[in-house]
């Protein structure tokens, strides 16, 4: 510094220092974007795995209660079970008449739906009266409850469950009645009223329906136009121009809004061919849209990256144009190609807005056996439960958030392995 100084003017050290002071400064300012993010995306992921982890596990009731005999074909099994589980914690038919909120709030604690249910089923093959052993879902505020998200502590009026009803839950956990294993209806059961019974099953196959439609149309036809456009499309003349309008087009198509592509769904495929609403075909048709742009300019870097003195070699030994391409360039290009289209999935798998355009939000009670029966995914999935009003929905949206993110990464993580592999024998 002795000599730098001895040489230069005190103007120009000062605009060293200056230009120093500067660089130091975007450093600060990078680290502290990244720290920003970082910190950001952690208090995002905790806020939702604290929320939705507890889902993926459920309490279960056995119960033994005693169904009084009834007369007639059609009896109320509602109120069968309600004087079933007074009888079993003791309560009298006296306290039944002078309170009638008794009977509501004892079929609050279990599934009321799914308890039900099963004495329908039982009548139906069994004498209906006498002991019966039925292994329900607990209610959604029992599940939550236990689970420690009601705090017993609050005032009465300030927690959806009364003192009577954790009372006779105290009961069944002091009997031995209540049991917490994995909740496999979560993966297994289509939609329900019931948050307890609510599951992702049609989400699920709906999304990989439709995500099976957009791929086999997306990725042929994008891979295709992005070999077209890169090595076989007129480059000067009418149609060098055509071909760069079409180049402007795919580049603004990229950045559309996706709601518009769902527009452009409802205006075409459900209104002008007649295709039903609410359908993976259509949803399908869609994302295949919407996956289009991306990957043909995913697809055409990847081609661009690859020099030019490879085809040329090929051709000055006298193969053809095609046996260029195909044979040496779209193999070399073939790592970042597939990234490109592997991301074109993951974008389209998380979209929202198109679906909801096109009608994919009817509550589906049932897992569609082809893409013509009704079906929603997982975003839409996740879009109807955050709107919900129980205290069971949260805790059910943040885990299909979860399986939401899961899918991503393992979409990701694939790109990533079969990029790194087709690079390793290229390689070779």
């Amino acid at each position: 510094m002795s000599g730098l100084q001895s040489i230069a003017t005190p103007a120009a050290l000062a605009r060293l220092r200056k230009r120093r002071a500067a660089e130091r400064r975007f450093r600060l300012y990078g680290r502290a974007a990244i720290a920003f993010s970082v910190t950001a995306l952690a208090w995002l992921l905790f806020s939702i795995f604290s929320t939705g982890l507890s889902a993926f596990t459920q309490h279960w009731l056995n119960l033994d209660l005693e169904v009084k005999t009834v007369s007639g074909d059609a009896p109320n099994y509602r109120d069968l079970l309600a004087d079933a589980m007074a009888e079993e914690f003791e309560i009298t038919i006296d306290e039944l008449a002078q309170d009638a909120s008794v009977r509501g709030e004892l079929l609050q604690i279990l599934s009321a739906s799914e308890a039900t249910a099963q004495l329908r089923r039982r009548g139906q093959v069994e004498p209906r009266a006498g002991a019966v052993t039925l292994r329900i879902p607990a209610s959604d505020l029992t599940d939550q409850f236990l689970k420690g998200h009601i705090d017993r502590g609050l005032a009465p009026s300030q927690r959806p469950v009364t003192d009577r009803q954790i009372e006779w839950i105290d009961q069944l956990v002091e009997t031995g009645r209540v049991e917490r294993r994995f909740n496999r209806a979560l993966f297994l059961n289509p939609d329900s009223r019931d948050p307890e019974r609510a599951g992702l099953a049609s989400a699920i196959f709906g999304s990989v329906m439709i995500l099976i439609i957009a791929s086999a149309l997306a990725l042929p036809v994008g891979v295709g136009a992005a070999i077209y456009l890169d090595n076989f499309a007129p480059k000067t003349g009418w149609g060098g121009r055509m071909i760069s309008l079409v180049e402007v087009n795919i580049n603004n198509l990229a950045a559309v809004p996706s709601i518009v592509f769902g527009l452009l769904g409802l205006a075409v495929f459900i209104n002008f061919f007649g295709l039903s609403r609410s359908i993976p075909l259509v949803g399908g048709l869609v994302l295949a849209l919407r996956m289009f742009p991306t990957i043909v300019i995913a697809s055409r870097a990847a081609l661009q990256a690859i020099p030019d003195s490879l085809t040329d070699s090929a051709l000055s030994l006298g193969a053809s144009r095609m046996q260029a391409v195909f044979n040496h360039k779209v193999p070399l290009a073939a790592p970042g190609i597939l990234t490109g289209s592997i991301i074109g999935m993951a974008q389209a798998l998380g979209e929202t807005a198109p679906l909801l355009m096109i009608g994919m939000v009817a509550f589906v009670t049932a897992v569609p056996a082809s893409p013509m029966d009704p079906a929603t995914a997982l975003p839409v999935q996740i879009f109807l439960w955050s709107g919900s009003a129980e205290v069971a929905w949260a805790e059910r949206t943040s885990a299909a958030i979860i399986a939401l993110l899961v899918v991503l990464m393992l979409i990701n993580g694939l790109a990533i392995m079969l990029r790194e592999r087709l690079q390793r024998k290229r390689r070779r």
